[in-house]
C-alpha cells in the first residue's frame, strides 16, 4: 500500500472543517496557503512516511502546477499528485508541463485528472462543454498526452481536439502515473482506458467494493499494458484511544452552524457530480447517524465538497479499517485532516506503525540513526 497526504492549498487549514473552500470563510483559524506554511505541511508528510501529497485544482485554491513546482525545491523526497483540468490547457502544453516537472524535480510528479463537476466552475475557466462532452474530450486529450510521453510524432484530428505533428521535447522520466475518479458512466470509460489509478472517495466497504467490480469490468474490456489499481481519498482523525478521537469529531461538529450546513448542502445538491451526490447521499444534510460504517464518519460532507468522509477511531481502530479497504483492492490512500500538519504526525506516528508491523506497510524514508541510550544511572559516577 501507499499513503499520501494533501496539500489544502486553499488557504482554509486550521482546526476546524469550516477553513476556506467551497464558498466558506477561512475564519479567524485559518492558516494561510504561503510557502512557509505549505513547506510544514509537506515536510511534516514526508517525515511520516507518506509518498506523496494531493494539491486540488480550482477557481477556489492557488494553481497547483505553480505551488507544487515551489515546494518540490523546499522538500526532499515527497511527490505531488498535481489535479489540473485537461479542458483549460492544451495537450501538448500539459505534456510538456509534466515533462519538465518531472525532470527537473527529479521523478517527483504524478497527475490526478479531473474533468470538473460543475459547469458554472468550467465557464470560468472558458471551458463551455456539457459534463459527457467533458469526458469525451479527455478521452482525446489522455490518448494525445501518452502517446507524446512515449516519443511519437503526433498526428490526432478528434471532435474536440487536434494535433499536427506533434513531438515532445521534455519526455518525463519515468512517465508519471495518472489518478483519475469519477462515478458517472462517462467517467468509468476513461479511466478505465487511461487511468494508472482509479480513485474513489470514501464510501462503506460494500459501494467501494461495486465500484471496483465496475471498473476491473471495463478495463478488461481495453487493452492495457498494466491492471489498473484502486486508491481511496478520505479524512482521518485518529487518536491514542476510540473516545478521544470521536471526542475530536464531536468538537469539530460543534463549530459548525446550522445555517452554514444548509448553505453549502443548498450549493452542493446543484452539483452535476456523481460522485459529490452519492457523498451527500450518505447524510442528506442530517447531522445525526452521521456514523455510517464502522469508524467511517460522514460528518466532513456536512459542509466540504468532494470527499465528505473520515475515517475516526483508535489508531488500531483506524488501521482496522484500512485494511477492510485493503482486502477489497484498495493500494492507495490519499488522506487529510483538520489540521493537515498536526493529522500528518497522528496518522504518521499513530497508524503508519501498525499497518508496518502487520506486514500491510513498508517505510521507505532512508534509515534513521537511532538515538543515544541516556545513561542516567551511571552519571556522578566513577
Amino acid at each position: 500500500m501507499r499513503f499520501h497526504w494533501f496539500l489544502p492549498t486553499n488557504g482554509g487549514d486550521g482546526r476546524h472543517v469550516v477553513g476556506g473552500g467551497h464558498g466558506l470563510a477561512p475564519g479567524s483559524s485559518g492558516r494561510p496557503a504561503d510557502v512557509a506554511y505549505l513547506t510544514q505541511v509537506a515536510r511534516a508528510a514526508e517525515d511520516n512516511g507518506f509518498t506523496a501529497a494531493l494539491t486540488p485544482t480550482g477557481a477556489w485554491c492557488e494553481d497547483a502546477w505553480l505551488s507544487t513546482a515551489m515546494l518540490s525545491q523546499t522538500t526532499d523526497r515527497l511527490k505531488f499528485l498535481v489535479a489540473f483540468r485537461p479542458g483549460v490547457v492544451s495537450p501538448f502544453l500539459a505534456a510538456q508541463m509534466a515533462g519538465t516537472f518531472q525532470n527537473m524535480s527529479g521523478g517527483r510528479l504524478l497527475l490526478n485528472v479531473v474533468t470538473g463537476g460543475e459547469s458554472h466552475e468550467q465557464r470560468m475557466y472558458g471551458d463551455y462543454l456539457d459534463k459527457d462532452a467533458r469526458y469525451r474530450r479527455c478521452d482525446e486529450f489522455l490518448e494525445i498526452v501518452r502517446r507524446l510521453w512515449t516519443g511519437e510524432t503526433v498526428d490526432f484530428k478528434g471532435e474536440f481536439l487536434s494535433v499536427d505533428a506533434a513531438s515532445l521535447g521534455q519526455i518525463p522520466d519515468p512517465i508519471p502515473d495518472i489518478y483519475f475518479g469519477g462515478s458517472s458512466p462517462a467517467a468509468g470509460i476513461v479511466a478505465a482506458k487511461h487511468a494508472d489509478v482509479y480513485l474513489t472517495w470514501g464510501e462503506p466497504p460494500d459501494a467501494v467494493a461495486r465500484k471496483i467490480a465496475w471498473i476491473r469490468e471495463l478495463a478488461a474490456s481495453e487493452k492495457r499494458e498494466r491492471p489498473i489499481r484502486f486508491g481511496i481519498r478520505m479524512h482521518t482523525i485518529t487518536r491514542d484511544t476510540a473516545a478521544e478521537a470521536w471526542a475530536e469529531a464531536d468538537r469539530l461538529l460543534a463549530g459548525i452552524p446550522p445555517e452554514t450546513i444548509a448553505t453549502v448542502q443548498k450549493g452542493l445538491r446543484l452539483s452535476e457530480s456523481e460522485g459529490q451526490k452519492r457523498m451527500i447521499a450518505l447524510h442528506n444534510g442530517s447531522t445525526s447517524d452521521l456514523e455510517i460504517y464502522p469508524n467511517v464518519w460522514a460528518g466532513v460532507g456536512l459542509v466540504r465538497g468532494g470527499a465528505g468522509t473520515a475515517l475516526v477511531g483508535s489508531h488500531e481502530q483506524v488501521a482496522d479499517r484500512i485494511a477492510e479497504y485493503a482486502a477489497l483492492g484498495i493500494e492507495e490512500f490519499v488522506l487529510s485532516a483538520y489540521p493537515h500538519l498536526e493529522g500528518a504526525y497522528w496518522f504518521g506516528e499513530g497508524v503508519l506503525p501498525i499497518l508496518a508491523s502487520r506486514g500491510l506497510w513498508r517505510d521507505e524514508r532512508p534509515r534513521r540513526r537511532a538515538n543515544a541510550r541516556v545513561p542516567f544511572a551511571a552519571a556522578g559516577t566513577r
